[in-house]
């Protein structure tokens, strides 16, 4: 063989080998998955009421933006206010507001996120309840809410400070651990 053969082959060579390597590092489009789906509907300023599978009331929700994942069927809301009724009579509904927030798709699980606030609304002669905390689910078929973060309670007079809130909030009852507890008087 002459030279110029071998320098052919050898060019062949690196053009083949070069067009393989280009092949498998091409650009083969953004990958598939919920995050990437638009959303299939979007509502703007709107109010919500959700039913349980019972067919009463099991929250309201305000916001000015909510989006739905076609995928998952869950929802994204941009500054929600949630309105959770109490099942008993002449009990008080919890407002429960906070930056952002996510609905499970059977409308069973509500996660809240960034500067979160539940106040129990009470009557003129009851002080109501205030939970603030960073993140907060709430159950509300179940009325019931947790936080694995640190989580502010406060009542006229009180105030405690821990983290893992557990709550009843059907019957206003807080179990926190680490707790700090301060009495004021407000006579």
């Amino acid at each position: 063989m002459n030279w110029r053969t071998l320098t052919t082959l050898a060019l062949l060579a690196g053009a083949l080998l070069a067009g393989w390597a280009l092949w498998n590092q091409r650009d083969r489009g953004p990958a598939t998955g919920a995050a990437d789906s638009p959303p299939d509907y979007i509502l703007n300023d709107f109010e919500l009421i959700a039913l349980d599978s019972e067919g009463q009331e099991s929250f309201t929700l305000r916001a000015p933006r909510l989006e739905r994942d076609p995928d998952s069927k869950t929802l994204d809301i941009i500054t929600p206010v949630f309105v959770i009724p109490s099942k008993e009579e002449g009990g008080h509904p919890w407002e429960v507001r906070s930056r952002t927030g996510w609905v499970s798709a059977a409308g069973d699980e509500i996660r809240l996120r960034d500067e979160v606030e539940a106040v129990n609304g009470a009557k003129d002669d009851e002080t109501p309840t205030r939970i603030a905390t960073e993140q907060l689910d709430v159950f509300p078929e179940a009325r019931r809410a947790t936080s694995p973060v640190k989580v502010t309670v406060t009542q006229p007079g009180l105030i405690m400070n821990g983290r893992e809130l557990v709550a009843d909030l059907e019957r206003n009852q807080i179990t926190l651990k680490d707790t700090r507890t301060r009495y004021e008087n407000t006579r």
